[in-house]
Parts: structure tokens; C-alpha cells; sequence
């Protein structure tokens, strides 16, 4: 919204900064920033006081969670979604389809997380909506996200599934590109979901992850910088860059309360919606596959609990101690400090590795 004050730059020049993205970033990550701390504490004591015993914990999870994690509020996520609408709405450019088309998908996937989550809390069971209806709602917000990112992306490149380091390789999808957009945005927002089990867990590692695709994003929607990267363009992703801008600092806002031990769970409102985004800025960047290497983190989780749930149908026995795999590593005897802050370290890592395919060509 503030970067319409520019129509009026000509009487007043120093209005011209708005039509920096950078600038704009900068804003929307110190907006949401600002809102999550100060409006972090209330809506954390209105949880508390709404839920009464907090998010249920799973019997069948560690045991140690059972006394240490018990009456924690959940549906923090809604701090989180709160804080980078609020600042996306004010510092991005409304012209913008891809701005949009990631709201949508961020704003739905947690909305079917927030009804997961209520109905947690009210009957206070860990089983909330059906895995098919949230499966297919998430696949139907994912149809028309895929459908919508393919009538914005330019004629060269709509249905195309582009390969990093390999710069003219481009595969033509057609309409399977749909399908395979809709795989991508919902896996992405339920391994997130599956990787949110410790303290301040899931919502590093997303940030990590939001930040290289926000660099992603503004090289691919800048012409210069696509060409001398070799990277394909696309015209207007690089505004994604102020929604991942407004998801940094509303992530921020939220591990202050998030931090171990942690004042409030961000519940499947905020991993679901958070991994969705991941999701839809990978597919509308065109980088669905660097995703996989920059998200590496949520795809061993998500493959630990298949290969965990597979192997022990078919023997009645288990390749871990349990699954997802950050807790194989608290059976191990790992505190969850320490398994928190490695597992941040290695989505550093990945980070830096899914960023390196931008020069590798």
C-alpha cells in the first residue's frame, strides 16, 4: 500500500524510496517484527485462557514431553500469519499477481491448520480434522495456486519445470506441471508440519529457508541479475521478496515467546501455513527442485515418518526409535536444545547449498 505514495514523488522526491523492493523488504520485516512483540504476549495470555489445559500431548510421543510441554497454548501460528499479512498488505505492491497468489496459499493452508487445532483443543485429543479432508483442501488451495502461478508466469516458461545448475535445461510438463505444483505446495506444508515437534524446531530452519527464496526471488524477478546468472526470468516475483521479508520478522516476534522452553506452540496454524509458503514461492520462482535441497531438513523428516510407517507394516519393526527423526535423536539421549540448534545449523547449510546453484551453471 505505501508504494503508491510514489504517485505523488513528483512533489515530494524523497517518496521515490518506495519503489525500492529493498526498501520496502526492510519495512515490512521491521513491521512485523514490531507486531509480534507487541502483540505476542497478549494473544499468548488470550490462548492460555481460551484453551485452559493447552495443546494435548500425544501419548504415544516422548514421554518426557507428557510433563514438560503440558497446558502449552497452541495456534501461536496466528501471531505469525497476523504480523506478515499486516505487513505485506502494507509495504508490498497490491498490483502484484505472485504477491497474492503466496497470501492465498499461506492464508489457506492455515486456515486449515487453525481448524485442525481447534478441534484439538475443544475436545482435547491429539486428533483433529480427518488426514483426508485437510489432504483435500490443501490439494484444492494447491490446484488453484498451481493454476494461478501458471497463467502468471511468462509463455516461455508456463508449464516448464526448470533444473538447477543445468541453465538451459527445461522440461516441458503442459498440464502435469499443475499436478506436479500441487505435490510440491502440499508436501512442502506437511513436512514442515511434521518437523514442528520441539521447541523453536520448525520455525528457524523456515525462516533460513524463507530468506535463501527470498534472495531467489528477487534475482529471478530482476532482469540484470537473472541474465548475468544465467537463471530464468520471471517479471514481478521479485516482490515476493517483501511478503518473505514480513514471514522473517513475524517468525522472529514469534520464537522470542517460541524459544525453549517455549510460552506457546505455533500448531498446525503456523506449520501448515509456513510450509505452504515455502511451497508456492518455490513454484511460482520456478525453483520447485532447489526447494528439496534448501528445505532438505523438512524432506528427512517427512521421509523418516514414510520409511518408519512403511518398513513397519510390511516387518513389524522400526529403522528408528521413533519418527519424525528429531525424536530418534531424543530416545538417543540428545537433549532437545542440542537437537534443535544442529538441526539448525544443517538448514544453514542446505541454505547455502540450494544459493550455490545460482552461480553453478
Amino acid at each position: 500500500m505505501l508504494y503508491y505514495l510514489t504517485e505523488f514523488s513528483s512533489q515530494f522526491s524523497f517518496l521515490n524510496v518506495f519503489r525500492y523492493i529493498t526498501f520496502r523488504a526492510g519495512g515490512a520485516f521491521m513491521t512485523a517484527l514490531l507486531f509480534g512483540f507487541l502483540f505476542g504476549r497478549p494473544l499468548i495470555d488470550m490462548l492460555r485462557l481460551k484453551q485452559g489445559r493447552g495443546q494435548p500431548i500425544r501419548s504415544d510421543g516422548p514421554q518426557s514431553h507428557i510433563v514438560s510441554k503440558a497446558g502449552t497454548p497452541t495456534m501461536g501460528g496466528l501471531l505469525i500469519l497476523s504480523a506478515l499479512t499486516v505487513a505485506t498488505l502494507l509495504w508490498a505492491r497490491w498490483d502484484n499477481g505472485f504477491v497474492w497468489l503466496v497470501l492465498f496459499v499461506t492464508l489457506g493452508f492455515g486456515l486449515i491448520g487453525f481448524a485442525d487445532d481447534y478441534a484439538k483443543v475443544k475436545r482435547h485429543t491429539v486428533d483433529g480434522v480427518s488426514g483426508r479432508i485437510r489432504l483435500g483442501a490443501g490439494f484444492l488451495i494447491a490446484l488453484v495456486a498451481g493454476a494461478w502461478a501458471m497463467h502468471l508466469h511468462p509463455a516461455g516458461l508456463t508449464g516448464m519445470l526448470a533444473f538447477p545448475v543445468f541453465k538451459s535445461l527445461l522440461l516441458p510438463l503442459g498440464p502435469v506441471f499443475l499436478v506436479f505444483g500441487m505435490l510440491v505446495i502440499v508436501g512442502a506444508a506437511n513436512a514442515v508440519n511434521l518437523t514442528d515437534g520441539l521447541d523453536g524446531l520448525a520455525i528457524m530452519p523456515v525462516m533460513i529457508a524463507a530468506a535463501a527464496f527470498g534472495i531467489i526471488a528477487y534475482v529471478v524477478g530482476h532482469a540484470n541479475f537473472s541474465q548475468y546468472l544465467d537463471v530464468h526470468f520471471v517479471p514481478g516475483t521479485g516482490e515476493i521478496t517483501v511478503f518473505v521479508a514480513a514471514l522473517i520478522g513475524g517468525g522472529l516476534g514469534f520464537l522470542w515467546y517460541n524459544a525453549p522452553p517455549a510460552a506457546v506452540f505455533m500448531g498446525d496454524t503456523g506449520s501448515l501455513a509456513l510450509g505452504g509458503a515455502l511451497g508456492a514461492i518455490a513454484v511460482a520462482t520456478k525453483h520447485e527442485i532447489v526447494l528439496a535441497v534448501i528445505g532438505g531438513l523438512f524432506v528427512v523428516e517427512a521421509l523418516s515418518v514414510i520409511i518408519q510407517v512403511g518398513y513397519y507394516k510390511r516387518t513389524k519393526k522400526r529403522v528408528f526409535l521413533m519418527a519424525p527423526i528429531h525424536h530418534h535423536y531424543e530416545k538417543k539421549g540428545w537433549a532437545e536444545p542440542q537437537i534443535v540448534i544442529r538441526f539448525w545449523i544443517v538448514s544453514l547449510i542446505l541454505a547455502v547449498i540450494g544459493l550455490a546453484t545460482l552461480k553453478l551453471r
